[in-house]
């Protein structure tokens, strides 16, 4: 069985003179989750609609088990799941109803379907609330009984479009579990839309940075701060006491030191060619300062995903907008309610 579940080519949608998805290659392997990073038309929406079957693209190819997402759109559906950042349900049907519908959309036996149903409710954790309309649940609730939803039809890939956006943290924390369950237990490919850094970074084995169309960076979150560092981008933040100008400047004097820059409490955000940190940690004994805060940055995906940005010469933005337009949603989510 090849390890690859999801691999694009080469592929590449142009609307006019405007290349939405420029000459991507990606490979998403079994059982992993996937974190696809971009602001708002960054080219996100657009794979996820070739890897879908529901547009073709202008060159390159995409494939998931194996199947021509383009030429195989009926194999495709029914192997992959979609769960998009606002699920719609109908209101006045209680959670249940909703998952019984869906299972008689895809053929189930009704039978079959009950159990299924049942069990889907119950490890998602809304047994209690399975006879409630749904109309009552929370968002949080909501996003639950969509994963439910996607599971009626036993999907081996699910794309999942901000699934954490608006969500209490308490519900955040069950449902990052339940989609990292779904990897590690289920064996299921996950891949997650997003610009929810901190939530991807918690669920997420690996992550792409999508500017303009284009993959810039992609891999392990630790492996993507090491580039940076191999790439001599290195970002020191300093607190100490009493800390004032002579430090500062003995620290800007530091051969692979950039520049220094000094913000509120007297925190300095040290830019170097190098790690400096056996440098500043001498200096601050020469001067008997104390260390408050020390801490090389670049661990943290928020760090990466702006200097990667940075790098490709774009403005530093945090993610786009928080969504897609309803009738998008509306669009894809009918689409793959039925395998």
């Amino acid at each position: 069985m090849e390890d690859v579940m999801i691999r694009t080519t080469g592929l590449t949608k142009a609307y006019e003179s405007v290349v939405a998805v420029d000459h991507l290659d990606l490979e998403i392997r079994r059982g992993e989750v996937f974190g696809l990073l971009g602001p708002n038309g960054a080219g996100k929406t657009t794979t996820t609609l070739m890897l879908l079957g529901l547009t073709e693209p202008t060159s390159g190819e995409a494939k998931i088990d194996g199947y021509d997402c383009t030429r195989n759109p009926i194999a495709i559906k029914s192997i992959v799941g979609y769960l998009p950042d606002q699920v719609g349900f109908y209101p006045d049907l209680t959670g249940r109803e909703n998952l019984r519908f869906t299972g008689a959309l895809n053929g189930l036996p009704e039978a079959y379907c009950e159990e299924r149903a049942k069990r889907l409710l119950e490890r998602v954790g809304l047994t209690e609330a399975a006879d409630r309309k749904t109309g009552e649940y929370s968002r949080g609730m909501k996003q639950r009984l969509g994963i439910a939803d996607v599971l009626m039809k036993d999907p081996k890939v699910i794309i999942m479009d901000e699934p954490t956006l608006g969500i209490d943290p308490e519900g955040m924390r069950e449902l990052i579990s339940l989609i990292r369950d779904l990897s590690v237990e289920d064996g299921r490919t996950i891949l997650i839309s997003s610009h929810q850094l901190h939530q991807v970074q918690q669920i997420c084995d690996r992550v792409g940075i999508f500017v303009k169309g284009k993959l810039i960076a992609c891999g392990h979150i630790e492996e993507l701060g090491r580039q940076l560092e191999n790439e001599g981008r290195y970002l020191l933040t300093l607190q100490a006491d009493p800390g004032g100008e002579k430090l500062k400047n003995a620290i800007a004097s530091l051969e692979s030191v950039r520049s220094v820059e000094e913000g509120a409490g007297g925190v300095l955000r040290i830019d170097s060619s190098a790690d400096i940190r056996p440098q500043v940690t001498a200096l601050l004994s020469k001067y008997g300062q104390t260390t408050l805060l020390l801490r090389q940055e670049g661990g943290d995906l928020d760090e990466i995903y702006h200097r990667f940005f940075e790098k490709a010469g774009e403005p530093n933005e945090h993610g786009g907008s928080q969504g897609k337009t309803g009738k998008l949603r509306s669009f894809l989510q009918t689409k793959f309610h039925k395998a």
